[in-house]
């Protein structure tokens, strides 16, 4: 069968840049299956200075186990027929598509520094060449749109299969062009690929949940990760802002209220709860002593029952994280809400890591949403496998995954517990991942964790975390760091492209420890790394 270096490109949406390349790999795999070719290309893949390109304007690498090389440049779209041969525009100045070539053969012959047998292709899926003898290029190495469909069969008339053992010559080919092609992943590229690929198919819950009609509307979003409940509320509180209403949003953790917060137009309110009870009491003229065991349910019983002036009620109600919300906070902000105002309450019971009684809304419209988009197919299919969801879910995202790759650390030594996180550190820098696109996320909450209490967990690699202290307007204190590092906790309801979840260290298999497992796999949007201890590496063994 066919080897295609490096594998994840069926996972690429066939749009922008590498669309034609990826037809022509897809064509590749499929006509060249049987054949023990191994096929390098650079579709969503880097060596930083060329772009898409495997090596120079090279797109397709083909060896044959003998060791021979085929070299296929691919030109889509229009090309310009000259004097001085075939010739294409880049940035408004012409080039000659034969330079090209034999400086690419040139090169490769070059570095390989032995003997290569080699040959090339120019492959035009979109032009039909009119004059191949006055191309520049040999008629028979050019493949246009009137014979593209032979391309597999003229793969393999230049490289005849008599044998199908790689040789020598073989390993010293394939171990060249692995060290010299320097082929890693272009999260970059992929990155905003994937968001808004993901944007695209979970935004259909925005789209049809906002068409319903019923009054009053009071409509309650059962949700797993990833199934869209943010766009919906995101879409819900634009148009109430757009409308001139005033929309409250409330959710239970503070990094979500600041990170919504900053992707909502200016007006209306985005808070946690406890952020909206600290303003309500301080605007009574009283300073909540949070030192007091009592100091909540005080504040909760004035904000049921004391009058509520006009700036605080809303139009538009959205809770967020509903499942860790209590009943006495619904009925608070119920009483926000004008008589004549929309409701919707979002919640994910697999992301209930407080154990609290689902809260009843007799008389509410439900609406379940059971497709994961976010995440990786993988994640998905590992949490099923572990029983972490009360409720099926599907994989609806169009990306597989990288594998998911687990660091054990022997229980208890969290010295090793560290290492093993910088170890994932590297493993995601590695994999072409951007400090800014890595977030750590630890198993335990901030007061148990090690990490979260450190200011660096390297000479290079600084942490930006929680101090848990707030200034005096009330805003959370963070150390200054180069990488993201929270509690599970205080990390649900947010995502990274590539999330490395650590600390993860549990004596039984309890619903707690498959939830907090659900929330912390399900933030990672292309890649995740688990760093767990030995008997929570053996527990999930036994599960799976």
């Amino acid at each position: 069968m066919a080897y295609l270096h490096p594998s994840g490109w069926r996972e690429m949406s066939a749009t922008g840049t590498a669309a034609r390349e990826i037809e022509t790999l897809a064509y590749l795999s499929a006509t060249l299956a049987e054949a023990p070719y191994h096929i390098y290309h650079g579709v969503h893949w880097t060596n930083v200075e060329n772009g898409f390109s495997v090596f120079d304007e090279i797109d397709f690498v083909i060896v044959a186990p003998n060791g021979r090389v085929l070299l296929i440049e691919q030109k889509s779209g229009f090309l310009n027929e000259t004097p001085d041969g075939l010739v294409r525009n880049y940035a408004g100045k012409p080039v000659k598509v034969a330079n090209h070539i034999l400086r690419s053969i040139r090169g490769l012959t070059e570095r390989f520094g032995g003997e290569l047998s080699i040959d090339y292709l120019l492959y035009c899926p979109d032009y039909i060449v009119r004059d191949p003898h006055l191309a520049g290029i040999d008629p028979r190495h050019i493949i246009d749109a009137t014979s593209k469909y032979r391309l597999a069969e003229i793969i393999r008339d230049i490289l005849p299969i008599a044998d199908t053992k790689p040789d020598e010559q073989f390993n010293k080919v394939t171990r060249f062009l692995g060290n010299m092609l320097s082929l890693r992943p272009d999260p970059s590229s992929m990155i905003g690929n994937a968001a808004q690929m993901v944007a695209r198919l979970s935004g259909g819950l925005a789209t049809w949940a906002r068409r319903l009609e019923f009054s009053p509307f009071r409509l309650r979003v059962i949700g797993t990760a990833g199934s869209g409940k943010t766009q919906l509320a995101l879409a819900e509180y634009t148009a109430a802002i757009e409308a001139g209403l005033s929309p409250l949003y409330v959710c239970y953790n503070r990094p979500l209220a600041d990170h919504i917060g900053r992707l909502v137009p200016p007006g209306g309110r985005v808070t946690s709860f406890h952020m909206l009870s600290d303003v309500y009491a301080r605007q009574r003229g009283q300073t909540p002593n949070y030192g007091a065991p009592d100091v909540w349910e005080r504040i909760e019983a004035q904000m049921s029952s004391a009058p509520l002036p006009d700036d605080w009620t809303c139009d538009v109600l959205i809770v967020d994280e509903g499942q860790d919300f209590s009943e006495v906070w619904r009925d608070i902000l119920l009483r926000m809400l004008k008589p004549d105002g929309r409701a919707i309450w979002l919640e994910d019971p697999n992301q209930n890591l407080y154990g609290r009684e689902s809260v009843a809304l007799p008389g509410w419209v439900t609406l379940h949403s059971d497709t994961n988009y976010r995440s990786p197919r993988q994640i998905v299919s590992m949490l099923a496998a572990i029983g972490a969801t009360q409720t099926p879910v599907e994989a609806g995202s169009p990306f597989k995954g990288a594998d998911i790759e687990e660091l054990v650390y022997p229980q208890g030594d969290d010295e090793a517990m560290l290492a093993q996180t910088r170890r994932a550190v590297t493993l995601c820098l590695g994999a072409g991942f951007a400090r800014q696109d890595i977030a750590i996320a630890s198993f335990r909450g901030r007061e148990k964790s090690v990490i979260l209490h450190l200011d660096q967990l390297s000479d290079v690699h600084t942490l930006k975390s929680f101090t848990g202290e707030y200034d005096l307007f009330g805003n959370p204190q963070y150390r200054d760091g180069g990488l993201l590092a929270e509690s599970v906790y205080r990390f649900k309801g947010q995502s990274a492209p590539a999330v490395i979840f650590t600390e993860i260290d549990f004596e039984a298999m309890s619903p707690l420890v498959l939830r907090k497992l659900f929330v912390g796999m399900t933030r990672a949007r292309l890649k995740l790394v688990l760093v767990l201890s030995d008997r929570a590496e053996q527990q999930l063994l036994d599960r799976i």
